[in-house]
């Protein structure tokens, strides 16, 4: 599958535009990653492009959040290593994420929450205006985008990355797409 389907694909399944950013984030994420370790960033980015496919169907139902995606993606014939990473990335299920795709979505994932939080509470609420210490000390307060799950943040050091330089490698993707992002 190119980008353009699965950009058309995501924009058919999923309604809430700043899902659908969310989701932008983590493809920008993923490749950033995928270039840090000399992997795939076609395969990269379409994982973190797609990862989120089911969220409107499964919103009431996180039992079936990342199952009915992963389904979905195997009916269009994505490649299996896309469909794990996608599966595993809901920590409900307690599938084992053993390739560093399926690793590097889980991590990536809640990221780009954080760091969205980070840029909006900033005077000028923009990616630009932020930087890894900005990141790390908002990360620090307990109560401070609590949607983004510390510890699979901290899940990056299964990669090989300690947290600044995960927080770097992210904001720098997602300052590439700040225009798509609004930020």
């Amino acid at each position: 599958m190119q980008r353009q389907e699965a950009l058309a694909l995501v924009k058919k399944q999923v309604k809430n535009k700043n899902l659908v950013k969310h989701m932008l984030a983590v493809e920008a994420v993923m490749e950033r990653l995928a270039e840090h370790y000399e992997e795939d960033p076609t395969t990269w980015s379409l994982t973190g492009l797609l990862h989120d496919i089911d969220y409107d169907q499964t919103a009431d139902s996180p039992a079936d959040h990342s199952k009915v995606g992963a389904a979905m993606l195997r009916e269009y014939g994505l490649p299996e290593d896309i469909v794990h990473a996608v599966e595993s990335h809901n920590g409900y299920h307690g599938i084992p994420r053993e390739s560093r795709l399926s690793k590097a979505l889980y991590a990536a994932d809640p990221v780009t929450g954080l760091i969205v939080a980070a840029a909006l509470i900033h005077p000028q609420k923009k990616l630009s205006a932020i930087d890894v210490q900005f990141l790390e000390n908002r990360f620090n307060e307990k109560h401070f985008a609590r949607g983004a799950d510390r510890g699979q943040i901290k899940a990056c050091q299964e990669l090989g990355l300690e947290l600044d330089e995960f927080l770097g490698l992210s904001l720098e993707a997602m300052q590439g797409i700040s225009k798509e992002l609004g930020l």
